[in-house]
């Protein structure tokens, strides 16, 4: 039910044509997204639902005096060109920034994640991006790339993706990991809309693709007991791991997955404008993303599961590292639900064998299938550009 809620709250506001109604839409996808957020009842997530009710009420505060400061009453788009108004258009743009979670206003979506469900996180770094960078889109026609706000949303959106490279450096949980990953993906898609409106079409596309892959996959593991990446040593464990990290690789934009091509097609579109510093910024920020993603994925391969820290006075309990949801602590102890046990030696898994093979299996074919489609995806993208007509 609360789904639905979502999707027409998204659906009300890119369809408006009155900024009230727009505000309105924005409001029921905030109603329809709170329950997803703390459904399990747990403190994390109730602490993460206050932060982001907070931070929402604020955004959408600034979205409606902004827009009635710069458009009143008007049923169109068009800014009444009277002396303020770049006031209350400056203003409604921070707002849906602020709701979206972009730098400068990025310093809610780690702690958020960190406490939310992998769904939760699902939703958040994918379907409640919609609404906001669509309307942004829609507004930066109204600054021109070379005037001086157009300069300095290209600025906020350079230093957008360097903050969500070094802000993933010094982080020990995946989910604040990847939040600061969603902020530096967000800074690309400020500085495509800048560009082209083409551009941050398909790099979206590209970015929602990804992340519902990898955040399924995760997802995943945390239902059918996986709870920490190293101790996927069941069957063909090799292959989770090897499909996990191209996922991973293609999130941090390594050629040739699929997310290399919605950054190299920004750069591509930005030949012309004169922007190097800014651009090198984005690149810097892409390479500090991908290097801790090498890190994690590093962990991950080379880790066996017997260096786990297991405890040795409790059945089938281990501590959690990344995959922890825990935000008071780094490593938290968490129990394994199912009738097996973990060797601390030998890292060896025992007890019902022929379920966890079962869902080894069908793991194997998921990942396998994922891996696929973006390393086929990014190529075929890669080489359909020189025919396609959307630059």
């Amino acid at each position: 039910m609360f789904i639905f809620v979502l999707l027409f709250g998204t659906i009300l506001s890119l369809s408006s044509l009155h900024w009230l109604m727009i505000w309105v839409g924005l409001e029921i996808n905030l109603m329809g997204f709170i329950p997803i957020l703390v459904y399990r009842g747990i403190t994390q997530e109730s602490e993460s639902g206050m932060k982001y009710f907070i931070v929402q009420a604020v955004g959408s505060g600034m979205v409606m005096a902004g827009s009635l400061y710069s458009f009143k009453s008007a049923l169109s788009w068009e800014i009444l060109q009277d002396g303020g108004y770049l006031l209350g258009l400056s203003v409604l743009v921070a707002g849906l920034m602020m709701k979206l979670g972009s730098f400068p206003f990025h310093f809610w979506l780690p702690s958020v994640m960190a406490g939310m469900s992998w769904f939760g996180c699902l939703i958040l770094t994918t379907w409640q991006k919609v609404a906001p960078m669509l309307l942004i889109s829609a507004l930066m026609h109204m600054w021109f790339i070379g005037s001086v706000w157009g300069k300095i949303m290209i600025i906020f959106a350079s230093l957008g993706s360097l903050v969500g490279g070094v802000g993933g450096l010094n982080q020990t949980q995946l989910r604040a990991l990847l939040a600061y990953s969603s902020i530096g993906h967000i800074g690309w898609m400020l500085f495509s809309s800048l560009i082209n409106e083409s551009v941050l079409k398909v790099y979206f596309l590209i970015y929602f693709i990804i992340s519902v892959c990898v955040f399924m996959v995760l997802w995943w593991f945390e239902k059918s007991n996986y709870l920490q990446l190293s101790s996927l040593s069941v069957g063909s464990s090799k292959i989770f791991q090897v499909c996990l990290i191209f996922m991973l690789l293609s999130l941090g934009g390594m050629p040739p997955f699929l997310g290399f091509v919605g950054k190299w097609l920004a750069i591509w579109s930005c030949c012309e404008l004169q922007v190097p510093f800014s651009v090198s910024f984005l690149l810097m920020g892409s390479l500090i993303s991908l290097f801790y993603y090498l890190s994690l994925l590093f962990t991950v391969s080379f880790i066996s599961a017997g260096n786990l820290i297991c405890s040795n006075n409790l059945h089938g309990s281990f501590n959690l590292g990344l995959l922890s949801g825990s935000s008071n602590s780094d490593l938290v102890n968490s129990n394994i639900l199912g009738s097996f046990s973990i060797n601390s030696e030998s890292g060896t898994i025992t007890g019902s064998k022929k379920s966890i093979f079962r869902i080894g299996m069908m793991g194997v074919w998921l990942l396998n299938v994922i891996f696929l489609l973006n390393l086929i995806g990014g190529v075929f993208i890669f080489l359909s550009i020189p025919f396609s007509e959307f630059l």
